[in-house]
């Protein structure tokens, strides 16, 4: 699977968007899933931006319910990290039960699992930078809740070779699946993966019940494990002049919106912050996927280094960027990220949270 970078390819996926067929599929590997999610989490699109799309396109809300409902999962990861901050980097309601390391399985780093499906997906996330969300859910209920491995580590891993990267919906999946952040952890076994795979492989370790599944031993190939060392390489672009009499606005990571005050005479620079990637590193790729929807801002310019350095080196212009919590603590204006709904004003789990969105959107939906 390639993601394109051009608007109008974008543009051509978002139309291509099958809700129907998404609500009905979207469980299995040939499902009619989007492949929005990388310009989601790099913010060239919103969830609001798709409801907005579906909204146009006249369907009635029963029809997108579910696809609205997968995109309410984004804004909810995301408002979980603005109120937790980097609490979610750690076991945020309890601690995972059974543990027995907390660095990488050499099984899974090498694809060595032994279980075609999950093999071939790690080939595939190697290769392309991207694997079907069904898949993120069984390799990480393999590696944390049959392979006994803490979740933070394998979840750095995934992060840092997927092109859709969001480290709060990578992060607190992660911990659904293992019972940190939900009531209890995720197991499946060789026939789900079967059924939603098309394989048909038996006799692996996964060839069980839930019931043995949840009370087994971790499989031996998981008592070998290594430390996980992974870097970012940041371009190293030079930056002209600053016109300090107009508005800067700051592009990061996770907003490359090419539309975002698209019609203000303003500087623009994509700040790219050596210590954001050293806590949350990510791949080549995931740069070269970056840096390619960057160049879609018009008079884009690069900048690697601090939000200090550069307001140090521009200190008379009026910086404008988009609220995430990796930019708290940039100074200037924050524009609000747009979301299907305001969120809930108390801490909530999922459902609660859905409930309060479905109950604005319907207010706005065409009928």
């Amino acid at each position: 699977m390639t993601f394109p970078t051009q608007p109008e390819a974008i543009q051509q996926r978002l139309e291509a968007v099958d809700p129907a067929a998404y609500a009905k599929t979207r469980n299995y590997l040939n499902g009619a899933v989007t492949r929005l999610s990388p310009y989601l989490s790099r913010g060239v699109l919103s969830t609001y931006d798709v409801m907005q799309h579906l909204q146009e396109r006249r369907y009635q809300f029963y029809e997108v319910e579910k696809l609205l409902q997968e995109l309410a999962w984004r804004d909810y990861w995301q408002w979980l990290w603005n109120l937790h901050g980097v609490a979610i980097d750690q076991d945020l309601l309890r601690p995972q039960p059974g543990v027995q390391h907390h660095q990488m399985p050499s099984a899974v780093l090498h694809a060595q699992l032994g279980i075609d499906v999950l093999d071939d997906a790690i080939h595939q996330l190697y290769g392309t930078g991207y694997i079907h969300n069904h898949l993120r859910l069984y390799l990480a209920g393999t590696i944390c809740t049959i392979g006994k491995t803490h979740w933070h580590t394998p979840a750095q891993w995934m992060y840092y070779h997927l092109l859709d990267g969001d480290w709060a919906s990578n992060a607190l999946s992660w911990q659904w699946v293992a019972g940190t952040a939900s009531s209890k952890p995720y197991f499946a076994n060789q026939e789900n993966i079967n059924k939603y795979s098309g394989s048909t492989q038996r006799k692996t370790f996964l060839d069980a019940d839930y019931s043995e599944l949840t009370t087994a031993a971790a499989p031996l190939l998981f008592s070998k494990a290594e430390a996980l060392s992974l870097q970012t390489h940041l371009p190293t672009t030079a930056m002209s002049a600053v016109d300090e009499s107009l508005p800067t606005l700051l592009y990061t990571y996770y907003n490359l919106d090419p539309t975002w005050m698209a019609d203000v005479k303003a500087n623009r620079i994509f700040i790219l912050e050596p210590h954001v990637f050293a806590k949350y590193p990510v791949s080549d790729r995931c740069i070269e996927f970056a840096t390619a929807l960057a160049n879609n801002i018009e008079g884009i310019q690069i900048f690697t280094g601090s939000f200090a350095s550069l307001q140090h080196r521009f200190p008379n212009t009026r910086f404008h960027f988009k609220q995430h919590p990796l930019n708290a603590h940039f100074k200037g204006e924050a524009h609000p990220r747009k979301t299907l709904a305001e969120p809930p004003q108390a801490r909530c789990a999922f459902f609660p949270f859905w409930k309060h969105t479905v109950k604005q959107i319907k207010k706005e939906w065409p009928h």
